[in-house]
């Protein structure tokens, strides 16, 4: 750090990243992500940063990234399930950190849902 306008920008990246995770309200975009012991061990960890750090890069506003347990589904770990207003959610399974990636570009951007990793049922909140 050199000066305080470098601290400033630091803190507003920060803010940004506490923000993608801090949860939003009903009508704001979710993004869950199986964090239980099972998809850590299949690598939740490396798709939830890769999901978080897409978020970031594109600056996507009212998108929240939110860990959770594990839904019983843990054949298809890591699971990604995402929560639009006023549509069903869609839970997706076996997301590495690029299909990740791709559900930001196609899902949660372009609308379109990728019908190749889609499992059985949603997360119950």
């Amino acid at each position: 750090m050199k000066s305080l306008e470098e601290l400033k920008e630091i803190r507003e990246k920060a803010k940004k990243r506490i923000n993608i995770r801090s949860g939003g309200e009903v009508e704001e975009v979710r993004i869950l992500v199986g964090m239980g012991t099972c998809g850590i061990s299949s690598g939740a960890r490396e798709t939830l940063n890769s999901i978080l750090a897409e978020v970031n890069e594109r600056d996507l506003k009212g998108v929240y990234v939110t860990q959770v347990g594990c839904d019983g589904n843990c054949h298809a770990e890591p699971i990604v399930q995402v929560k639009i207003p006023q549509q069903e959610p869609v839970l997706y399974g076996k997301v590495t950190p690029a299909k990740g990636k791709e559900i930001i570009e196609k899902h949660i951007i372009k609308g379109e849902v990728l019908q190749d990793l889609i499992i059985g049922r949603a997360f119950h909140e």
